[in-house]
């Protein structure tokens, strides 16, 4: 794991639903998030917001709702993780709706391939975000990241990365998955997506499906982490505006954060859709960051190896 981590803010909820998501980056920060990751023994460097275009609110064109303004974003998002990476730091892109995570991602694969590594992303997620213009009820682009990074999308976010698909579906792992559209299950079925719902976890138990999910990572692996903070159960994260009920516990949360955080190959990470406007007195961003530090190697005590 890489010392120095790059804060990028992302201040937008440009692909979302529904407005706030872009008060994000402040609410993780107000959390400390930074002062946490120093006291982990990391040193941090905040690099401040990107400035992109404003949220127009428009309705859905051609099933899209603000392609232009998501691709500027993204282009922006990609621009500030390829140049922490290329510079040895550690990026975490403090979002921000999740439509951000395909220039985040596609940075990572660009970096993963000039570096001859391995790429695997944990998509911690209520949703699937598989979406198609022709399958989205909405057009909302936040739905649709995943499908994009597999090369199912519109050309000016596919070619983000410099090539299409940015990623192989193999290279990703679901995990707590509870809201997916009818389209969507069809496709996400047909490309072979991994998928840990709630259903699996419910059954196996999140020990078992982190053990799944990183199975065949090494020391030549670059694990991504894009965590949708409506990943967790509303009860404990009410701030976020597509909250799904029956999501992971808080235990169960924090056990999956540590699992990963054992194998000692994160080396970038995404936080998204935290939604300050939904939430009470800043809960669910302090609950993301308590998260965070155990995704970074808080514990309860020394790990013997």
């Amino acid at each position: 794991m890489m010392a120095t981590i790059g804060l990028i803010g992302a201040p937008t909820d440009i692909g979302a639903g529904m407005r706030g998501a872009s008060m994000g980056p402040e609410a993780l920060r107000v959390a400390g998030i930074g002062s946490m990751l120093e006291s982990q023994g990391l040193s941090v460097q905040d690099r401040g917001n990107l400035a992109g275009p404003n949220n127009p609110w428009l309705p859905s064109h051609d099933g899209y709702r603000h392609l232009d303004e998501v691709v500027a974003w993204n282009k922006l998002v990609h621009a500030a993780v390829y140049g922490e990476l290329q510079a040895a730091r550690l990026p975490i892109l403090l979002g921000g709706d999740h439509s951000l995570a395909i220039g985040s991602i596609s940075a990572v694969a660009r970096h993963c391939r000039e570096r001859g590594r391995r790429l695997r992303v944990l998509w911690l997620d209520a949703h699937a975000d598989f979406n198609t213009s022709v399958l989205t009820p909405s057009g909302n682009i936040h739905g649709m990241p995943v499908a994009c990074l597999c090369g199912h999308g519109p050309r000016a976010l596919l070619e983000i990365g410099g090539r299409v698909p940015a990623i192989s579906p193999d290279t990703i792992r679901q995990i707590g998955i509870r809201s997916v559209d009818q389209g969507e299950k069809r496709l996400v079925h047909e490309v072979g997506l991994e998928v840990f719902d709630m259903r699996y976890i419910d059954e196996m138990g999140m020990r078992h499906t982190l053990e799944q999910a990183l199975t065949g990572i090494d020391d030549d692996t670059h694990l991504h982490v894009s965590f949708d903070v409506d990943f967790l159960d509303p009860e404990i994260a009410p701030g976020v505006g597509t909250t799904v009920a029956g999501g992971p516990s808080y235990r169960e949360s924090q056990l999956c954060m540590e699992m990963i955080a054992d194998t000692g190959r994160l080396a970038s990470l995404d936080i998204m859709e935290l939604n300050p406007a939904l939430d009470v007195r800043n809960r669910t961003a302090e609950v993301a960051v308590d998260l965070v530090a155990s995704l970074f190697g808080k514990s309860t005590l020394m790990r013997r190896a």
